[in-house]
């Protein structure tokens, strides 16, 4: 590759990491590519071409990009000893030696950015050069900044996330970025990016940020963590759902999206999320279901003053505001088919969102504990909303909105 140029490096050819080549194929402000796949691959180069070119969710790239007018797609080996492709016009260098991020040779090759997305590399307390790889071995091998497409998982409770790390969902906290000093990022995840839009205008809101008790389940596309037909567990294996076939079931699982939230809207320690997650036959876009519990004064007539209609005017002004393009508001009568690709972190489906508003009473010797008067009959009034939002979890909300960081990133570098 060409040095001086402004190349993208990316660790894994999976789904996310083809998917993120896709996006930046699509934006073109890099100059080229340098990906990391760290072994051999079919029986020469044209297999990583294949791979590329291909996706049986989004359809092959030239029309993913162009749609189906576009004639003069071209994609082809250039140097199959350099292992160099070009694609729509774009450079892109694979490498196949190396699946230590600190052997990977990113300086060599002129690369500065680093996306890393096998899914191996993600506690950003292990040393560069630790024997079993780490995500700060990309800064090792020559990069400047490594954006991690996961959460960050520190192994160790013990250790605190170090100075130089940070979480960060596009359009929520991004400007928290700080160029000087952050230079492992993390991306989050993907349902922890839909559902930090879906928070963040309640947060905002006077009426509505005060909540009181907050859970979500996502019932969530297949991902490749599961099996495809039932299968042995490896030693350790907790969770042996994820070895039942994915074609055939309805499983029940955990998520880390609400610990990884807490990241990004510091709000949310004090609320006590809770989430879990419902694994669905599909390949790809995800569902949100969201419950609040706020406390809503009333208005003088005796009405709730957070109603459904509230909360869907927050939504609307969010996704015509500082959130557009990012959060989208919709009344459409949609199904998950239609997210497959969607570029926006999170779609509101304002025509299914509602609230119920009652009163919780207060018992006198709850009130004496707390060194209050003696009162009788305290009842506050509650309101329950139940609020829902898609997200396609591989391209259209995660990948688009890891790009949209990844720019912001690379233009801090420039």
């Amino acid at each position: 590759m060409v040095k001086g140029k402004r190349l993208l490096g990316i660790n894994g050819l999976g789904r996310i990491g083809k998917l993120t080549l896709w996006y930046h194929l699509q934006e073109k402000i890099f100059d080229g590519f340098v990906i990391n796949v760290g072994r051999e691959v079919g029986r020469d180069l044209e297999a990583v071409l294949h791979t590329i070119l291909t996706d049986s969710t989004y359809g092959r790239l030239e029309s993913f990009l162009y749609g189906a007018k576009k004639r003069d797609f071209v994609a082809e080996i250039v140097d199959e000893k350099q292992r160099l492709l070009s694609v729509d016009g774009m450079p892109i260098k694979i490498l196949q030696n190396a699946r230590n991020p600190a052997e990977i040779g990113w300086g060599k090759e002129g690369v500065r950015l680093v996306i890393e997305c096998t899914g191996k590399f993600t506690d950003p307390t292990k040393a560069d050069d630790d024997a079993k790889g780490s995500i700060r071995g990309h800064l090792k091998a020559g990069a400047e900044k490594v954006i991690l497409s996961a959460p960050f998982k520190i192994k160790d409770k013990s250790l605190k996330m170090p100075a130089d790390a940070g979480m960060f969902v596009f359009g929520v906290n991004h400007a928290e970025y700080d160029s000087e000093k952050h230079h492992v990022v993390s991306g989050a995840s993907c349902t922890t990016t839909g559902l930090a839009h879906m928070l963040k205008p309640l947060l905002e809101n006077e009426q509505t940020s005060q909540i009181m008790t907050a859970s979500m389940s996502t019932v969530h596309a297949s991902t490749a963590s599961q099996s495809i037909l039932d299968s042995v567990p490896k030693a350790g294996s907790k969770d042996l759902r994820k070895n039942r076939s994915v074609l055939n079931n309805v499983i029940l699982t955990t998520t880390g999206a609400a610990k990884a939230l807490e990241n990004i809207l510091s709000q949310i320690q004090e609320i006590g999320f809770m989430a879990d997650s419902v694994r669905i036959p599909t390949s790809t876009a995800s569902l949100i279901i969201l419950n609040l519990t706020f406390h809503s004064p009333l208005k003088e007539n005796g009405d709730p003053v957070i109603t459904r209609e509230l909360i869907n005017d927050i939504y609307k002004k969010a996704a015509s505001g500082q959130q557009k393009d990012l959060l989208v508001y919709s009344e459409d009568q949609n199904v998950s088919a239609d997210m497959i690709g969607f570029q926006a972190s999170c779609v509101i489906e304002g025509a299914e969102n509602h609230t119920r508003t009652g009163f919780m009473p207060i018992p006198s010797v709850v009130l004496k504990e707390y060194g209050l008067k003696d009162a009788s009959d305290v009842r506050v009034p509650v309101t329950h909303a139940k609020l829902f939002g898609w997200y396609d979890n591989e391209f259209g909300s995660y990948v688009y909105t890891l790009g949209h960081l990844t720019k912001y990133v690379a233009k801090q570098m420039q």
